[in-house]
């Protein structure tokens, strides 16, 4: 699960991490209803005149929120020297929809704005933290070079790259943060300050279950002050059950329209850019029924887990999911019914075939427990449906279906 910058940026200050301050204007919440330029204008102003009265920032920063990266570069970002400016540049960018590497071509509307007091920035760093599972231990990266994406920094300059390795059964200890800090070339007035924000980003990670903690770029000012002046949180969505708070943060308009419905039923869902609808249980079955339609010429329209205990309504439900993608020109369910019987799997797909009066090819491999009766239950079903020997034979004819 990712959320915004200024919900990452709430979570940070939690933990004692400086962080820049700001003040939230909402264009629309429901994706549906918008205020209008004068209201969005009117509330931006009004933000930066609070910052004004609070901390007495000498410009603003007008940032759109959406889950991803490069913003600034697709003119999501805008710097105002002063408060006349700010409610002209959040009409700029509120609504507006931001094309960058991390969006895909088809971009993200920006339906939230962040008003920020600017920072007298001497420098800018990144940091970041993840879990690196080849070693099965917590990796905190820095790099002198701030406000760039990291994988580029790493093709280009990755001699820039400094990493400390903390085992999660010791913790951060102080001298994983003074290697950093000299690592970076931080001064030493800052050193205390430095080992104090990291030890804190690493605690966030760890006590929130975060899957990525990213600041880019984490800056030091004029006065010697580090600062987190943007933030990128993403959280392990397994241990979500201990963080409610951090679940009432989830954005729906951020999200693919299949994506929400599918965790309304605790689908495991992804979608893709192919034609062929796939409906599996059990993900490492799910991703070689993917890779053998790649196989055999065709492309997968989506990942789509049933898990291994789905009900006849669940699969139903998937159905539905499946086919409001449009670009899906056939189906084709692959199951391996061990805790999943397969009578119950050809019931689900007979009500949905049924009930959507599904017009695209389908096509079946049943295996596994009852798997004679549910191939009985689909012949029978006098619905027009494929049946597959094995997953090569239903790969190969999905494809052809598709085409």
């Amino acid at each position: 699960m990712n959320i915004h910058e200024y919900q990452a940026k709430s979570i940070l200050k939690r933990f004692k991490v400086p962080v820049s301050e700001g003040v939230l204007v909402e264009g629309s919440r429901d994706g549906l209803t918008y205020k209008s330029p004068d209201q969005v204008a009117k509330e931006a102003t009004a933000a930066a005149e609070k910052l004004k009265a609070e901390v007495n920032p000498s410009v603003f920063v007008v940032k759109a929120q959406i889950h991803a990266g490069g913003r600034g570069k697709a003119g999501g970002v805008k710097v105002c020297k002063n408060i006349s400016d700010v409610g002209a540049a959040a009409n700029n960018i509120m609504g507006k929809v931001l094309v960058t590497p991390q969006t895909g071509v088809e971009g993200k509307k920006v339906h939230k704005l962040w008003i920020e007091g600017g920072s007298d920035i001497k420098k800018e760093y990144y940091l970041g933290v993840v879990l690196d599972r080849a070693l099965s231990q917590v990796v905190m990266m820095a790099s002198t070079e701030g406000g760039m994406e990291i994988e580029e920094v790493a093709e280009t300059h990755p001699e820039k790259i400094f990493r400390v390795v903390i085992n999660p059964g010791i913790g951060f200890q102080p001298f994983h943060g003074r290697e950093l800090a000299i690592s970076l070339g931080l001064p030493m007035e800052s050193m205390r300050d430095a080992v104090n924000f990291f030890k804190g980003v690493y605690d966030c990670f760890m006590q929130m279950d975060c899957s990525q903690v990213e600041i880019n770029p984490m800056v030091i000012t004029t006065d010697n002050r580090l600062l987190a002046l943007d933030c990128k949180m993403n959280f392990d969505d397994n241990a979500l059950f201990r963080h409610k708070d951090v679940i009432e943060m989830r954005d729906i308009l951020e999200e693919n329209a299949q994506d929400v419905e599918a965790s309304k039923y605790e689908l495991a869902y992804i979608a893709l850019d192919g034609t062929i609808g796939c409906l599996v249980n059990g993900a490492g079955l799910a991703m070689a029924t993917l890779d053998i339609i790649k196989l055999h010429g065709g492309t997968p329209a989506n990942f789509l887990d049933v898990g291994g205990g789905a009900s006849k309504e669940k699969v139903a439900q998937a159905f539905k999911i499946i086919l409001k993608d449009p670009k899906v020109k056939a189906i084709l369910v692959n199951i391996f019914g061990g805790i999943m019987k397969c009578d119950v799997i050809a019931e689900g797909v007979i009500a949905a075939a049924r009930e959507l009066q599904l017009k695209v090819p389908l096509v079946v491999r049943l295996e596994g427990t009852n798997v004679e009766l549910g191939k009985k239950m689909l012949s029978e079903s006098g619905l027009k449906i494929t049946p597959a020997d094995d997953l090569a034979d239903a790969a190969r004819k999905a494809v052809e279906a598709a085409k």
